[in-house]
């Protein structure tokens, strides 16, 4: 990591800049994948997934076969680990209902706003350099509770056409039985256009590469609503002299294996502290199985030392996807915290443990959307729909001042809907 001292504000926005790719190069690389997709359909998903994932399918859809097959490769030890995990994550996401409010707002006019779930929503599951399970539970479990119809999960499959056996077990604990075998660009164009196998959804959901994130984004101007533009992911860890370097160590590096692309940022307030967590860093990377991926990222990354005054602020500015504050005073800077997809407070509190089985959600803003978007919940399966009733006694009440308000804007058939009600 390279090390920064006392920077000046006005340098921090190049410092905190993310690994930065030629959007318009991604674009003209995905732009004909989602063409292909939406005018050829099942038989382009064939073409770009021998093409992409190096295997040739008989059928994109999971059978009733492999989910049994799975069941029996998956550890009991991990099965169990996952249902603690699916009983926390329901019991957060659950705790996010809310009952209808009705509100009168002038004597005979009630409003009211209820709640209804996307009917069908499309969640895409990484599955390259590591099959992410646990996106399975963050996404599916929502959109359960919430209410969903229609849930259609799409992970990319491996070089012999099979799909990790935690990802399909996963699935069927959660009841979704649409598990198609499909990644990158083409996944996201089959579940906005839909195909002859693949059911069109209203809404997609799910980290992803660039290439990905790209396509999801791009899939909204034909009308389909996604999550968030989720990218690389990253973690900005604030250390003092409480902090124990190895713990901080090991953050760092759990969001720096997760790509190349990925970034990590140590704000601290001594250089010295700097320094001891940046030698636990170069030790535990040593004995990393994803050692080389984690380096990589490492360049990427950096260590800021500012005065304690400034370092909400540089966390503010940086707005990162997970934010750890591993001081001794943490609960006083969370009046602070105004960017950020998700914190974790305190020594014993790792970002591992909001990524499989806290309850929080792990599909989270990246790349500094967090300044605008919030984190996936349960708010993120459902619409807010608003209803309102008046009566009589309410619309002679409301309705000159809507009369006066029609006519100023020269709208004369708003006013005529109310002046025939109260003259009735």
């Amino acid at each position: 990591m390279k090390t920064y001292l006392n920077p000046a504000p006005e340098l921090w926005p190049e410092i905190l800049k993310r690994p930065v790719f030629d959007a318009t190069e991604i674009e003209g690389r995905v732009q004909p994948v989602l063409d292909k997709v939406r005018t050829e359909g099942d038989k382009a998903l064939f073409e770009l997934t021998e093409k992409f994932d190096g295997v040739a399918l008989e059928s994109l859809l999971v059978s009733k076969e492999e989910f049994a097959e799975a069941e029996g490769l998956v550890a009991e030890e991990l099965k169990q680990a996952i249902q603690t995990a699916q009983k926390n994550i329901e019991v957060f996401h659950t705790a996010q209902k809310e009952e209808p409010q009705k509100i009168e707002t002038t004597p005979g006019v009630v409003c009211w706003r209820e709640h209804r779930a996307i009917t069908k929503v499309g969640l895409y599951v990484p599955g390259g350099t590591a099959p992410l399970f646990s996106t399975v539970l963050m996404l599916a479990i929502p959109a359960k509770v919430a209410g969903c119809k229609e849930i259609v999960l799409c992970t990319p499959p491996n070089k012999e056409g099979k799909v990790h056996p935690a990802i399909l077990y996963t699935a069927n604990l959660l009841g979704v039985d649409k598990v198609f075998k499909l990644g990158g660009a083409q996944a996201v164009g089959a579940m906005a256009f839909g195909t002859e196998s693949v059911p069109q959804v209203y809404k997609i959901f799910g980290p992803g590469n660039q290439y990905v994130t790209c396509a999801k984004q791009m899939v909204t101007r034909y009308g389909t609503a996604i999550d968030m533009p989720a990218g690389p992911s990253e973690v900005a860890v604030v250390a003092d002299a409480s902090a124990t370097p190895s713990f901080v160590a090991s953050d760092l590096l759990s969001q720096a294996e997760h790509g190349v692309d990925s970034q990590v940022i140590l704000v601290a307030d001594s250089e010295e502290v700097v320094k001891t967590i940046d030698a636990e860093v170069k030790r535990q990377v040593a004995e990393l199985p994803r050692r080389e991926m984690a380096e990589k990222s490492l360049l990427n990354s950096k260590a800021i030392v500012v005065p304690k005054d400034q370092i909400m602020d540089l966390i503010n500015e940086y707005a990162p996807e997970h934010l750890i504050l591993e001081v001794e005073d943490y609960m006083s800077l969370i009046p602070q915290v105004e960017s950020a997809g998700s914190v974790f407070l305190g020594h014993y509190t790792p970002e591992s443990a909001g990524d499989y089985a806290s309850g929080t959600n792990h599909t989270l803003p990246t790349n500094g959307y967090a300044r605008t978007y919030s984190g996936v919940s349960l708010d993120s399966f459902v619409k807010k729909v608003t209803f309102q009733e008046i009566s009589k006694e309410g619309i002679q009440k409301l309705g000159p001042a809507i009369e006066i308000m029609a006519e100023a804007e020269q709208l004369d058939a708003h006013k005529n809907a109310v002046t025939y009600r109260l003259k009735g």
